[in-house]
């Protein structure tokens, strides 16, 4: 009998610890992540126009300095992202939700672009 109660506590603390992993406090939230990812993504698409139109830009490396802007502008830090981002990257179920999200709020972004 005390064999069985201890099996059952067991089971029910592992159940527990396994049910109670969510996301580390230190991770960004969704909602969060997908706002600065999609101003990476501005950045980035800004710096290839900026390229394509001055071939002097090659030899400057100025998408680092954009990165950064987004950083303070969302008042994170690069650690900050990078933590967030290695694990979302590590947890495929929440990665795809991430990446889920971000492309709906693009799309959005795109709509609100088109209706002005």
């Amino acid at each position: 009998m005390i064999h069985r109660t201890i099996y059952i506590l067991a089971f029910a603390f592992v159940l527990l610890v396994s049910c109670n992993s969510g996301t580390p406090k230190n991770v960004l939230p969704v909602n969060t992540m997908k706002v600065v990812m999609f101003d990476m993504l501005k950045a980035d698409e800004w710096y290839a126009r900026k390229l394509a139109g001055d071939t002097l830009m090659l030899r400057i490396k100025d998408d680092i300095p954009l990165y950064e802007q987004v950083f303070a502008v969302h008042k994170l830090t690069k650690k900050d992202f990078f933590d967030s981002y290695h694990y979302y990257e590590a947890h495929p179920i929440a990665y795809k939700e991430l990446v889920d999200s971000l492309e709906s709020f693009a799309n959005m972004q795109k709509l609100k672009t088109i209706k002005k």
